[in-house]
């Protein structure tokens, strides 16, 4: 017989490979896929939200980066690499350096320059792209490169899904015309839908956000999941949509003919919504015989939008605003924070409202603020928005600006307008969805990827323009399309396992089959080198559990921790009848063939 070379062969053997398998969960790993990937020895904590990674995860890793490359080159995408490690000054033309604040990794160079740790790539692509070509000729082009990432994450979670160093594929695509943009988009969309289905990994396209990263259309891939960050809302047409992405559908506006004037009237210690429906119920009982309750309330808040520099301001600067809301719904600061992206936000404070003595906290209403502030003669008074659910016509009681009172009957659109409308309130279970087909539900889910449509954004801040079919200079379209490679793979552990181990599926596992020789007979350990041999030859990936002083037990548990999907054992049946007992990773679909028959059932399984 033959001995495989270990230097050349496909074949892993339990005897060298570098590996230890864990019994209890790492102390501090607070998910199923960190606790498995841990112990089965795919990775290995190096600091907080770092990993390293040992053999059986690379294996893994790689055949997830090669499915993506498949996908990615079979749409006609080019791949490039970039340094992690960028100069500060394109960063700055697109004025990310601000907005990412303490998001990203700053380091100066020994000559004080200012460098970062790239936690994306689109300047650099762009600038690429406008180092090399100059012409509509040259169009379209989409370029991508699978990376090292970094981003200085508060508080690192759940292992490879929350991370400081991650590992994504990210594309870029350059067109004449934003029809172009688009047919890249659904292109790179369409490939991404095979890449996950490949991967046999549940997904669901959510409308999303474009955030710090601008731009118009975008969708996440989330990965639905219990431990997701990310809630998405489910219509029953099948439509999610990212919390921050849902927009209330227009509601039909009210009849207020019949609506009394509004009035101003004494509610004494009614400074929360509570307090006020108690004081309205007490002392003004509606004529409808019906009990005031919080949703015929609105509720004034004061917020501060933090705005970067701009053309009229030489350094970071503070707007207040005034927000109203129904008063049996709560503020939402990130689905309000997405409408004034990419500034951020957060509620105002005492500094911020002393050059507001309008605003008086607990009976704050909408009539000192926007042009009818303007109307009361407040000197320049602060922008008014109002959410969604307030709509033309509906019946009020606001606050009378003014401690003690409050204005019943305050009717929006007769008595009080807004500068604009906004999405400001968390959403319920049960609201009406965006494109009308029912009510909403909730999952939460893990973001593996993301497509946006950038548009113009980065061409235009950096200046990428090509000479058009007229020879005239124009700005191009570009989309940008992101994967987490190393959180896909997490998210596969995550929902790929049991309560022995994980459960790979077939495509990435780090081998088809795992060969376990048992007990001390060496004839059982010729029968599987043989067995492996023959499985090599047919071009089968192996695991050989070759260890000669391992107990059966503890095989066996390695085997289902590491979570090969095939496992062939030879042992005692192999010495006693020849025998070679083929079974799932799971246990199940087990079957005993004779020596001769094993590599062809094998090779029917896989």
């Amino acid at each position: 017989m033959n001995i495989v070379d270990p230097m050349t062969s496909n074949t892993l053997r339990m005897s060298t490979l570098f590996l230890r398998t864990l019994r209890e969960d790492p102390a501090d790993a607070d998910v199923d896929s960190a606790k498995l990937l841990q112990r089965a020895g795919y990775i290995r904590k190096a600091a907080p939200g770092i990993w390293t990674w040992l053999p059986l995860g690379l294996r893994v890793l790689n055949k997830i980066e090669a499915i993506i490359r498949e996908e990615i080159n079979g749409i006609g995408a080019q791949e490039v690499h970039f340094p992690a490690l960028l100069p500060r000054e394109p960063y700055e033309a697109t004025h990310r350096w601000e907005e990412y604040g303490d998001n990203i990794f700053r380091l100066k160079d020994r000559h004080q320059a200012d460098y970062l740790l790239a936690p994306t790539h689109e300047e650099m692509f762009t600038l690429l792209v406008k180092d090399m070509y100059s012409s509509y000729k040259d169009l379209p082009v989409t370029l991508y490169q699978i990376q090292t990432k970094y981003r200085d994450e508060f508080r690192p979670r759940a292992g490879l899904i929350r991370g400081r160093e991650f590992i994504m594929k990210d594309a870029y695509s350059f067109t004449i015309d934003e029809e172009g943009m688009r047919k890249a988009y659904y292109d790179e969309r369409g490939a991404y839908e095979r890449i996950f289905q490949r991967l046999d990994l549940k997904y669901v396209p959510v409308f999303a956000m474009s955030g710090p990263m601008g731009g118009s259309a975008s969708e996440e891939f989330l990965a639905p999941m219990a431990i997701g960050e990310d809630t998405f809302a489910l219509a029953p047409s099948g439509k999610a949509w990212n919390v921050e992405a849902l927009h209330t559908p227009e509601l039909p506006e009210v009849d207020a003919s019949h609506t009394p004037a509004m009035d101003t009237r004494e509610t004494p210690d009614s400074k929360t919504i509570e307090a006020l429906v108690d004081t309205a119920n007490r002392l003004y009982p509606r004529e409808d015989g019906r009990e005031w309750t919080a949703a015929d309330t609105l509720k004034t808040v004061a917020i501060t939008v933090m705005h970067a520099e701009d053309e009229d301001h030489d350094k970071p600067w503070r707007e207040v605003i005034a927000v109203a809301v129904p008063g049996d719904r709560q503020v939402d600061m990130k689905r309000l924070e997405a409408q004034f992206a990419p500034a951020e936000i957060e509620e105002s404070t005492e500094e911020d409202l002393k050059a507001h003595p309008e605003m008086v906290a607990g009976y704050m209403g909408p009539m000192v603020f926007g042009r009818q502030g303007e109307a009361a003669g407040v000197a320049d008074p602060v922008r008014f928005f109002v959410d969604a659910h307030v709509v033309k016509g509906s019946d009020w009681i606001i606050g009378g600006d003014e401690t003690g009172k409050h204005r019943f009957h305050a009717v929006y659109g007769r008595d009080f307008e807004a500068d604009g409308v906004v999405e400001a309130v968390e959403v319920r279970h049960g609201d009406m969805s965006p494109d009308g087909s029912g009510p909403l539900s909730f999952e939460r889910g893990v973001e593996i990827g993301q497509v946006f449509q950038l548009g113009l954004k980065y061409s235009k801040a950096l200046d990428l323009k090509v000479l058009d079919q007229n020879g005239k200079a124009v700005p191009v379209w570009m989309g940008c399309y992101g994967i987490g490679v190393s959180r896909v793979l997490a998210c596969i552990a995550e929902t790929h396992h049991d309560e022995t181990g994980l459960a790979w599926p077939s495509v990435i596992a780090p081998a088809q089959v795992h060969v376990v020789a048992t007990g001390k007979d060496d004839k059982a350990f010729e029968g599987a080198e043989k067995l492996v041999e023959e499985l090599e030859a047919n071009g089968v990936e192996v695991i050989y559990d070759d260890r000669k002083k391992v107990s059966p037990g503890v095989k066996f548990k390695d085997a289902e921790l590491i979570g090969v999907p095939t496992i062939a054992v030879v042992g005692r049946d192999f010495v006693n009848d020849g025998t070679i007992e083929i079974r799932d990773r799971d246990g199940g679909n087990k079957v005993a063939v004779p020596a001769d028959e094993a590599v062809k059932t094998l090779l029917e399984r896989l």
